[in-house]
């Protein structure tokens, strides 16, 4: 019997020839990563226990990016407590204000994370690292603590649904509408506790920040992780960026689906998660004409450079609508600067956005954005749960950075192919 991509990776990592779905196996990290919510009970958790070293500082990624800048004295504190672990333990990876990011833009970015990697995080849209091939997965923060010491995690081999994907994606669609249309058509629990593998001819039309986005939103259908193939795209991603040299694996020709999804990325339209979970999704065509007060462009779904310059190429020329807030967020310092350099950040101040230091901020309801009872927002992010982004009678519309940028300038969920 075969094994998938992913499969093939946690048997490498597990020290064994062959790993079957269901089997409980013991592995070796390559990558554990904390952010400044999730660090300071790992580091509770790693000094309780009597912990004196760590496996290796150079396989530990601690990003302050959550509530950084601090937003209060709990926040200042947070940060506080992670700074000081990182300095105490000379923690390679560790990444400050200034040198920080959203922590999934980042780390591809930074080429700390490599295809063939096996990886944890105590966040669960770790599983982003899927994009390059890697197997990334969100744990608690004492699997964390556990992983910082050790160096191992053990895990349930996941079985895995296979995701045919073919065709080009029309203009104005993108990674994001990909993911949205999936798990519209699987549901938040379609894939719990599997592996989703993306395979197919449509793989190679798909850019990296596409990629990133997908596997960014592969736990929005409850998996375990997303994966996709190492290509020449991937490849060239890594080009003076990959730390570690890249190990290549391939599912076998007999490697075993639970089911197969097909989808033609020719056929896809714009697509949008209304409240309050991922799989209610629309088409533009489907949304109606919903009025928004706010409009987020960014997170570790979608603030890489792409998704940028996408909103720039919107809003050049236009003007936010009165009464919209719009708030562009870029992943990392890399594409702030990025921005400033190409122009997009004065495109972005000039229709009426604002620009942020890069930061999770609205995404979960900390800061720079948070709704009051009643008010809707279009938002790149990756979850519209009830009270996600504020108030519990607000409203979260999930949508493509060219979707949020269109809204923001007509003040309603708008097709970006309508301007």
């Amino acid at each position: 019997m075969g094994m998938t991509m992913t499969q093939k990776i946690l048997a490498a990592h597990a020290g064994l020839d062959h790993v079957e779905a269901g089997q409980l196996i013991d592995a070796k990290l390559d990558m554990v990563l904390g952010n400044d919510i999730t660090s300071p009970v790992a580091i509770n958790e790693f000094e309780k226990c009597g912990a004196t070293s760590v496996f290796d500082n150079t396989r530990i990624a601690l990003v302050l990016d959550h509530f950084a800048p601090n937003k209060d004295i709990k926040a200042a504190e947070q940060c506080r407590q992670t700074r000081n672990f990182a300095g105490k333990y000379d923690i390679k990876n560790f990444f400050d204000v200034g040198r920080m990011g959203i922590e999934h833009a980042l780390l591809p970015e930074q080429g700390i994370v490599v295809p063939g990697d096996c990886i944890i995080g105590a966040d669960s849209h770790t599983c982003t690292y899927g994009a390059v091939g890697a197997f990334s997965t969100g744990v608690g923060s004492t699997d964390m603590a556990a992983g910082m010491i050790s160096g191992k995690a053990w895990f349930k081999v996941p079985s895995a649904i296979q995701v045919k994907l073919t065709g080009k994606l029309p203009k104005w669609v993108s990674g994001k509408d990909v993911i949205l249309h999936l798990i519209g058509m699987i549901g938040v629990d379609g894939a719990l506790y599997k592996s989703l593998e993306f395979t197919g001819d449509g793989v190679k039309n798909l850019s990296m920040d596409d990629r990133l986005c997908i596997a960014n939103m592969a736990i929005e259908a409850g998996a375990k992780n997303g994966i996709f193939p190492v290509d020449e795209v991937t490849m060239e991603y890594g080009k003076g960026r990959f730390q570690r040299e890249a190990v290549v694996y391939e599912a076998d020709p007999d490697a075993v689906y639970e089911s197969v999804v097909e989808i033609d990325l020719s056929t896809l339209r714009p697509t949008v998660a209304f409240p309050h979970l991922p799989e209610n999704t629309k088409t533009i065509d489907e949304a109606g004409k919903v009025k928004i007060d706010q409009s987020v462009i960014g997170s570790c779904t979608n603030g890489r450079m792409e998704d940028m310059r996408t909103a720039a190429e919107i809003l050049k020329g236009r003007k936010v609508a009165a009464g919209v807030r719009c708030i562009i967020i870029p992943g990392t310092q890399q594409i702030y600067l990025q921005c400033v350099r190409e122009g997009l950040a004065e495109i972005f101040i000039e229709a009426g956005a604002i620009f942020s230091t890069p930061t999770c901020g609205p995404c979960l309801g900390g800061h720079m954005g948070v709704l009051g009872k009643g008010e809707k927002a279009v938002s790149t992010t990756n979850r519209n749960f009830v009270g996600r982004m504020g108030h519990v009678e607000s409203e979260v519309y999930l949508a493509s950075p060219a979707v949020a940028a269109a809204s923001a300038v007509t003040g309603y969920i708008t097709d970006p192919a309508s301007l």
